[in-house]
C-alpha cells in the first residue's frame, strides 16, 4: 500500500502538535510505523488519504458497535443540527438520553453528563469521596481510567504502550492518595482496605479490562469487591468507557450479576460523539452540585448533537437480536484467533469476551498486568506492520482490544482469521 500522503501529513501534523497527533497511541511510533489519515468511514470500513481501504477493527476505539455512519445516528444528529450545534443550557435531549440510560443500567437512577471518558472518571472519584468524606481509593495495575492525576498511577493503554516511567507531572501527594491492587485478585483488595482502615472512598475497575489487553474477570473477583467495599464502607465503580452497552445491553452488571454503586460511560452513549457520563443511585448522584456539595461542571455537557446521537444509537441497541448478533460474530473472532495460532504455530495466546478480543504475544496464560507486560511487543510490532498491509486496522498496541461491530460481516471476520495467521507465519518464520 502507497501511503505518501500520510507521511506528507504526518510531516505537518509533527509541525504544529507534540508528537504530530492530539492522542498519543495515535502516533503509531511503538509499531515503527506512520499513522493512518483517515479521510472517510462507513459500515466496517474506513479509507485513509492515500485512498487505501481497511476493514476496521478499532472503531474509533470502542464505541462503534454499530460500525461507521449508521443512517438512523446521522439522520439524528442531522435534525439537530438545523435546530443548534451547542447551547450551553438545558435541553430536551439530555433527558430523552438520560432516560434510556437509567431504564437499562441496574442501579441507574439519575445521570449527569459530561464530554468524555476521562471526565467521567476523574468526577465519579471526586463525588465518591465527598460522599464518603474518604480521601484514598483502589484502583488496579493496568487498568486505564482517563489521565487525570490519581488515575495515572499503574495504568494501562497508553501509558503501558510507551513504558512511561512513574507519572510525571502528578505531585507525590496526589499519587499517595491512590492505592494499587492486582487485577482479578480479590485479596489484594481485602488487604488495601485492611492496612487503611475508614480511608477508602471507593475501587475503581474495568469489569473487563480493556486497556492492558482483554482480560476478563476470573469467576468470583468482581463478586469479591462487591464484598469487600460493602464490608468497608467504600464505594464499587464500574468503568464502562469499553464494557457499557458493549458486553451487554445493561453494560458489565447485566452480563455478571454485579451491581455498582456508580457507573460511568462513555463515547458510545454518544454514537461516537464525545461525551460521557456517570451514573447511579439518587442519594449518591445528589452530592453533586447544585443540590449536594461536590462540584462539577462542564458547558457542552448534555451537548444537543451528542444527546441525539446516543438517543439514536441505544434505540438501535435495544432492537430484537442485536446482542445475539454480536455475541455471535465474537465467538467466530475468537475461534478464528485461535485457529490462526494454531496454524502458523506462533507463540501466542488468545483472550476474548463477546465482541472484545486481544491476541497476546506470549504462551503464558494472561489475567493479570504482570502476564500482560511479559508480551513479546517487537513481535506485535511486526505482526502490525504485517496487518497493515493485509488491508486490516488493529490498534497501534499490545494493549489494546480488537472491537468488533455490528457491521462486521461474517466474511470480514473470517478472512481477518486468515490475514492472521499469514501475518504470524511471517513474523515467526
Amino acid at each position: 500500500m502507497n501511503h505518501d500522503t500520510s507521511k506528507t501529513l504526518f510531516d505537518q501534523a509533527r509541525q504544529l502538535m507534540p508528537g504530530g497527533v492530539n492522542s498519543p497511541v495515535r502516533a503509531f511510533s511503538s509499531v515503527g510505523e506512520t499513522p493512518v489519515f483517515y479521510e472517510r468511514a462507513q459500515g466496517s470500513r474506513v479509507w485513509d488519504a492515500d485512498g487505501n481501504e481497511y476493514v476496521d477493527f478499532i472503531g474509533s476505539w470502542g464505541p462503534m458497535l454499530l460500525g461507521h455512519g449508521l443512517p438512523s445516528i446521522r439522520q439524528a444528529v442531522t435534525d439537530q443540527m438545523a435546530k443548534g450545534v451547542s447551547f450551553g443550557a438545558p435541553c430536551r435531549n439530555e433527558i430523552i438520553l438520560a432516560e434510556k440510560i437509567c431504564t437499562l443500567v441496574e442501579g441507574a437512577e439519575r445521570v449527569r453528563m459530561v464530554s468524555s471518558g476521562t471526565e467521567a472518571t476523574m468526577s465519579a472519584i471526586r463525588l465518591a469521596r465527598g460522599y464518603t468524606g474518604r480521601e484514598k481509593f483502589i484502583k488496579f495495575e493496568g487498568n486505564y481510567h482517563g489521565h487525570s492525576d490519581s488515575l495515572l498511577v499503574s495504568a494501562g493503554s497508553g501509558v503501558a504502550t510507551f513504558s512511561v516511567p512513574g507519572t510525571p507531572g502528578v505531585t507525590s501527594g496526589t499519587a499517595a492518595d491512590t492505592l494499587v491492587a492486582r487485577y482479578n485478585d480479590a485479596a489484594s483488595v481485602e488487604a488495601l482496605m485492611e492496612a487503611n482502615p475508614g480511608q477508602v472512598a471507593a475501587v475503581i475497575v474495568e469489569p473487563v479490562a480493556g486497556n492492558m489487553g482483554v482480560v476478563p474477570p476470573e469467576p468470583g473477583f468482581l463478586e469479591g469487591l462487591r464484598a469487600a467495599c460493602d464490608a468497608h464502607g467504600a464505594l464499587l465503580i464500574f468503568d464502562e468507557v469499553i464494557t457499557g452497552f458493549r458486553v451487554a445491553l445493561g453494560g458489565a452488571s447485566a452480563r455478571f450479576g454485579v451491581k455498582a454503586d456508580l457507573y460511568t460511560f462513555g463515547k458510545i452513549i454518544g454514537g461516537g460523539f464525545p461525551v460521557g457520563c456517570i451514573a447511579g443511585s439518587g442519594e449518591i448522584m445528589d452530592y453533586f452540585s447544585p443540590v449536594g456539595p461536590v462540584y462539577q461542571a462542564g458547558t457542552l455537557s448534555g451537548n444537543p448533537v451528542a444527546m441525539a446521537a446516543g438517543a439514536a444509537m441505544l434505540d438501535e441497541l435495544c432492537k430484537p437480536g442485536v446482542y445475539q448478533d454480536l455475541e455471535e460474530k465474537g465467538q467466530l473472532m475468537a475461534q478464528v484467533l485461535q485457529d490462526a495460532v494454531a496454524e502458523s504455530g506462533a507463540p501466542c495466546t488468545v483472550n476474548s469476551l463477546g465482541t472484545l478480543s486481544t491476541l497476546f504475544f506470549t504462551t503464558q496464560r494472561v489475567c493479570s498486568w504482570d502476564q500482560a507486560k511479559g508480551c513479546d511487543t517487537e513481535a506485535f510490532a511486526r505482526y502490525f506492520s504485517c496487518m497493515l498491509e493485509e488491508g486490516y486496522l488493529i490498534a497501534p498496541s499490545q494493549f489494546e482490544a480488537i472491537f468488533v461491530s455490528a457491521a462486521h460481516s461474517y466474511e470480514d471476520i473470517r478472512n481477518f482469521g486468515a490475514a492472521v495467521s499469514r501475518s504470524l507465519s511471517r513474523v515467526f518464520s
